[in-house]
């Protein structure tokens, strides 16, 4: 379980710097990883698509520039995150838990979580419930952290555990949240330990794609009919 109380404070603090610190810590790598979710996306043709834990709505906008005909919705249970998303352009917007959201069942066509499923307080719960709001055979698509294999895997966790954090508190002001991210990375499932997890929580067609040499992965699974 994770404390939802910690993660959304940390995200408050953070809301106003989060896109650049994001881009600064990848060195704009991530921008690239967005863009492969909205190519997935895209080859679905969805007409309604959510985008869960929008934070400040950058995959919303690729989503929504890969596929020009769907209404893209953004959904966060942090309201200042939401915030920087509407100031950024985003206007489909709804305060939302990702473990009990305020939709019917297969109301979308598709669903998308970017750097957000980690942060949740069960990830059988979002899962399931991601599961619950998608249509019969329409994607749920998660792309977060992963760990890289060696010889990457040494260096990786060094800089996740000492350099991140202190380049992304000087950035912010708020050391603290990015120690947080980088236990996060190391305690989340990834690989065939996701997959996993996707088939328990009724998504089948399951497979994953590691990006950057396994610094991040995208998990796509289909809702059984």
């Amino acid at each position: 379980m994770q404390d939802s109380a910690f993660v959304h404070n940390a995200f408050s603090r953070i809301a106003k710097r989060y896109v650049l610190t994001n881009h600064v810590l990848s060195l704009g790598i991530d921008v690239l990883w967005r863009k492969r979710v909205a190519a997935i996306v895209k080859s679905y043709q969805p007409a309604l698509v959510l985008d869960m834990a929008t934070g400040s709505g950058d995959l919303a906008e690729s989503v929504a520039r890969a596929c020009p005909e769907a209404r893209v919705v953004g959904a966060d249970f942090c309201l200042p995150m939401l915030e920087e998303a509407k100031q950024r352009g985003r206007t489909d917007l709804v305060v939302a838990d990702g473990t009990d959201m305020p939709f019917k069942d297969d109301s979308f066509d598709a669903m998308t979580v970017g750097f957000g499923l980690r942060n949740m307080a069960t990830w059988p719960g979002a899962l399931t419930e991601m599961a619950r709001v998608v249509r019969p055979g329409g994607p749920v698509v998660v792309l977060d952290f992963s760990l890289p294999r060696a010889p990457l895997a040494a260096p990786y966790r060094f800089y996740l555990h000492h350099v991140l954090p202190r380049v992304a508190g000087l950035i912010t002001g708020e050391r603290d949240a990015y120690q947080y991210l980088s236990g996060s990375i190391e305690r989340f499932p990834s690989g065939e330990a996701m997959l996993d997890l996707f088939r328990d929580c009724g998504l089948e067609n399951c497979r994953c794609e590691p990006v950057s040499w396994g610094i991040a992965s995208i998990y796509v699974g289909e809702v059984a009919g």
